[in-house]
């Protein structure tokens, strides 16, 4: 399979809704496939487009994969960081390393753009794969208290990319709830 690649989800809104809506169903539960499928359109229609970037997979004209990346905050420092949440891959399309393809053309769009750092939570195990490290909130502040701070982790993108971030941290606010973390 030859993936290509789109940032575009203007007109795509409600497949990428679905597709994520679907995988955290299949993954986790119904509660929590609607939870993040909300999350997803909050952070389409809800988030200035200067501080959200997406990066979906296709195959042919079909979306089988997206990453979300949106902007957060350290005001006490000067470098630009973006967050990553949430990743999916369609169901029946997993383990065929599609999210780990996708993430890495996503952090190459990024780094072009000018971010220095992308912080994610979630599983090490996973995402260890393409580059991040576990941190801590002495590295990285982050926006709201993390239930499982194992999962803090973070990739350098540029020559400026040194830890720790300084200052506290404020992400988008379809990311600033509490359950997230």
């Amino acid at each position: 399979m030859t993936l290509e690649f789109t940032s575009d989800f203007a007109s795509r809104e409600a497949e990428i809704t679905q597709l994520v809506t679907d995988s955290f169903t299949v993954a986790d539960s119904a509660e929590e496939g609607a939870f993040v499928g909300q999350l997803v359109r909050d952070l389409m229609q809800g988030t200035p487009r200067d501080d959200v970037m997406m990066c979906a997979a296709l195959d042919g004209n079909m979306v089988i994969g997206c990453v979300f990346f949106s902007r957060l905050r350290f005001e006490e420092d000067g470098r630009r960081v973006s967050v990553m949440a949430p990743v999916a891959v369609k169901t029946g399309q997993q383990n065929k390393g599609i999210g780990q393809e996708m993430i890495l053309h996503g952090l190459e769009g990024l780094r072009k753009s000018g971010v220095d750092f992308v912080l994610t939570y979630g599983d090490p195990n996973y995402y260890i794969k393409t580059g991040f490290e576990q941190i801590t909130a002495d590295m990285a502040q982050p926006p709201l208290r993390l239930s499982m701070p194992f999962g803090w982790l973070g990739r350098p993108l540029s020559t400026k990319a040194r830890w720790p971030l300084v200052g506290p941290s404020h992400c988008v606010a379809a990311l600033n709830k509490p359950a997230l973390w």
